[in-house]
Order: structure tokens, then sequence, then C-alpha cells
């Protein structure tokens, strides 16, 4: 037994590595007197050892599928490449985190701790095996991401922004899990590799039983990934929280919901025609609605960081899209567009993040002619929207257009039609901040602080692959091909 779980703890290196950061990250706050204020040598520490947990990923992704911990857990390239992905995107905010001045000083390796404790429940998420699993999962996701909505805790909008998670975040909870009993209850197991094949001799009531079970059980995953009408949360949370704390959301959360939602589907609805008919049905239903409601409500909107929610809600519409699809070229579209969203939402926070802390406002004015205090972050951030807009030759066209092409494959023209009716409607309000930062009228010619020479070359560094991806895709879209999801 004890050589068995050895064997399994060999595939499960990068989550292990993880929970040493988190606890020794733990301990060294608790030696850091406050009034040293500086955290320099934990951020330097967190970020090495996310570097080194990079290795033990790259090893798995070339290894042979494998359940572990006796089927609770899957490692497989699917999974694999979406923990490197949300790897990416911790670093990615804890840097950001280091230079906002959106977070108190002696709070930021508090910001460290709990986003290194997010990964954690993501990547059980995006592994999860079983029914119990997913939903640990969910909840160590969540109940730290409650803690880092209220990290500006002097502000009534960052209390506010935590209490309204928290209030959506148990109450979607409960009916998933009221939904998985009953999916238990009907298939007799919580084993993902045990249902499998039960699921296609599904019939009469028992049938209804798990159609109208995997309602509920959407719930859970819909809250976390802003998915209509479970999205009401995001905006406030958003726009309350430090500007890192909505970086990191807009990427690892999701992704990690969208992981799930994705091995989910694959295992329960492509053995029953029925069941898989009325799964895409709702995704389908889902993925229009939440496409719109994120489109129009962004067009109204004078905060950057609200419009970004907004327009995240849009983004997850697409993505979800790449699920109704039930095959291996949705989850390779869903891959890509992953990657792309990631790098272009990092583009976008990080300037956004640098004026906010200039002028204590992410309101459009404080972009009005940005392009004459500092030329180089306004063409990055006029580049970033038309790619979030989906405009070639950037990264964002090739994500939409491969979104585009699986769902016109399958026949779904209707809900291809909505997905082009939004885009143009996302166009609208990302022009209309890029008009504001090219042709607005600067109040002053002052220069931004934040906008040093390293922050810009991190920037500069992040933009690149928004151009690079436009271009030469194909080989990330090999790669994104090769994320199968291993079933039985």
């Amino acid at each position: 037994m004890i050589q068995q779980l050895l064997g399994f703890l060999s595939y499960y290196i990068p989550e292990v590595m993880l929970v040493v950061l988190m606890t020794s990250l733990l301990v060294a706050e608790a030696s850091v007197k406050d009034e040293h204020g500086n955290r320099d040598k934990i951020y330097a520490y967190a970020l090495g050892f996310l570097g080194l947990t990079l290795i033990p990923l790259f090893q798995n992704s070339g290894k042979a599928p494998v359940h572990v911990f006796f089927n609770a857990v899957t490692i497989d390239q699917f999974s694999t490449l979406v923990k490197i992905i949300m790897v990416i995107g911790t670093m990615g905010s804890i840097l950001l985190s280091r230079t906002s001045k959106d977070i108190y000083t002696n709070l930021k390796s508090e910001f460290v701790i709990l986003a290194v404790g997010v990964l954690i429940g993501g990547m059980l998420l995006a592994s999860a095996n079983n029914m119990l699993t997913m939903y640990l999962g969910i909840e160590i996701l969540s109940i730290l991401s409650y803690v880092m909505a209220t990290l500006k805790r002097d502000e009534s909008t960052s209390a506010e922004a935590g209490l309204k998670y928290i209030l959506y975040g148990g109450l979607t909870a409960g009916i998933a899990l009221f939904g998985m009993s009953h999916i238990y209850g009907a298939l007799g197991s919580i084993q993902f590799v045990d249902v499998v094949d039960k699921v296609g001799s599904l019939q009469g009531i028992q049938l209804y039983i798990v159609m109208a079970s995997f309602v509920l059980f959407f719930a859970g995953l819909g809250y976390k990934i802003s998915a209509f009408p479970f999205h009401m949360w995001s905006p406030d949370v958003y726009q309350g929280a430090p500007i890192p704390v909505t970086t990191f959301f807009s990427i690892v959360p999701k992704l990690a919901g969208i992981a799930a939602l994705i091995r989910v589907s694959m295992v329960f609805f492509t053995n029953n025609t029925i069941l898989m008919n009325s799964w895409v049905g709702l995704i389908l239903v889902v993925a229009a609605m939440t496409m719109t409601v994120g489109n129009v409500t962004a067009i109204g909107q004078n905060s950057v960081k609200r419009m970004l929610a907004f327009s995240s809600i849009g983004h997850v519409g697409l993505m979800i899209l790449g699920v109704a699809v039930l095959n291996e070229a949705g989850i390779r579209a869903i891959i890509f567009y992953g990657i792309v969203y990631m790098f272009m939402t990092f583009c976008a926070f990080y300037i956004t993040s640098y004026l906010n802390d200039q002028y204590g406002t992410d309101n459009y004015d404080v972009f009005r002619g940005l392009i004459y205090k500092n030329p180089l972050m306004a063409l990055i951030m006029v580049g970033t929207l038309l790619s979030l807009a989906g405009i070639p030759p950037f990264s964002g066209f090739v994500a939409k257009f491969n979104i585009f092409n699986i769902v016109i494959e399958k026949k779904y023209y209707g809900i291809a039609i909505v997905a082009a009716i939004n885009s143009v409607i996302s166009l609208y309000y990302y022009v209309r901040l890029a008009k504001v930062i090219i042709f607005g009228k600067a109040d002053s010619n002052e220069e931004v602080v934040g906008f040093t020479r390293f922050n810009q070359t991190v920037i500069l560094a992040l933009f690149v692959p928004v151009v690079l991806l436009g271009i030469f895709w194909d080989k990330v879209f090999t790669l994104a091909g090769s994320a199968a999801i291993f079933i039985k």
C-alpha cells in the first residue's frame, strides 16, 4: 500500500511542491516583522518555487495518462496543460501585486499565500476524477478566493465584494452538492471511471433524475466561471477587489472551472444520446445568454475594471461553446483560447493597475491621451483591446476563429450568428476605450510613475505572445491538440 501511494505521489509532485510552498510562506511571513515592510525575498522565493513547479508539470505532460489515488485524480495531458497555464497565471498575478499600490503593503504576503492556495484548489479541480474530489477542489478554490476579494479591508466596496462572493458561492455550492447526491443515487458511484458505462444504459426515471441533477451540478461550476445566470457576483467582486486579485480571478479560477466542465461533459455526455442532447442544449443556451449579457452590459461601464469584468463574462460564453461540441477539437480550441486570454488579461490589467495607482481610479478618463504620456504603453493597450475584440492579426482573432470554426463544423449555425453579433458588440466598447487613449486630450502631461523601465519591459514581454500567437499559432495549436482527456 505504501509503495503504491509513493508511486501515486510521483505523478503528484507539482501539487506537493505547492503545499510545501504555501506552508513555508506562512512560516516566512510569521517571522517577518511589520516594521521591516520589505517582502522582496518572499516574492522572489514564491516566484522561484512556482517556476520550479513547472519542471515536473512538463515532465508529466510527456508521461502516459494515469488515474492516481484510487481513481480519485487523473493525471493526463489535458489537466497538465491547464495546470501549466494556471501556474503561469499565478506567477503573473503575484508579480503585479509586488508593485501594485492597490494591495496594502502589510497584506502583500497574504495575497501570495492565498494565491498559491487557490492554485492548489484549481489544480485539484482540473484533475478531479470523482464527484467528491471535484467538490473539494471547488471549495478549496472558493473559500480562499472569498478572503482574497476582501484584501482592501478598509474600503466598503471590498467588503461588499467579499460578502456577495461568499453568499453566491455558498448558495451555488450547496445546490451543486445537492445535484451530486442525486447523481450518486442514480448511478451508484462517485467515480467517473465507474459511471462511464452506466450512463449509456440509463433509461426512464433514472435518466430524468440525472438530467435534472446535472442542471443543479452546473450551478457549482457555472458560478466559478461567471456563466449566466451565476455571473451576478463577478462585476462587483472585480471592481471591489484589488487589481492583482481581479487579474488572478480572471485567469486561475475560470480556467479551473472550465477544465472541470470539460471533463464532466466528456465523461457523462458522450455515451447517451438523450442525455447528450439535453446537455448540449443547456450549454448552448447558457453560452448565448452569457455572451449577450456580458457584452451588452459592458457597453455602459465607465470603470475599466468593471468593463473588463463584463468582457470576461463574454469571453467565458465563447469558451463554453467549445464545450458544447463534445470532441477533441473543442478542447483544443478552449486550451488555445485560455492561453491567449491569459496574456491579453495581463496586459490590460497591468496597465490599468499602474494608472489606478497614479490617479486613484480606473475610470476611462485616466486613459485619456495616454498616447502622449507614454506612446509604448498606449499602443500595447490599444493592441490588447483589438486582440480582445478579435481583430487580426492579433491572437484574439485566431482564438475566436477557432471557436467559430468548430461550432460551424457542428452545424450550430444559430449560436454562431449570436456569437458573431456579440463580437461586433464587444468591438464597440473596446474601440471606445482605444479612442480615448489615442484621440483623447490629457488633463496633464505628468509621467505615470508606475511605468518604470522594468514594468514596461514586463508588459512588453507579456504583449509579445498576444502578437506572435496571432501569426505563429500553429505550433501552440498543435500543443493544445495533444491535451487529450483520459477517461478509462
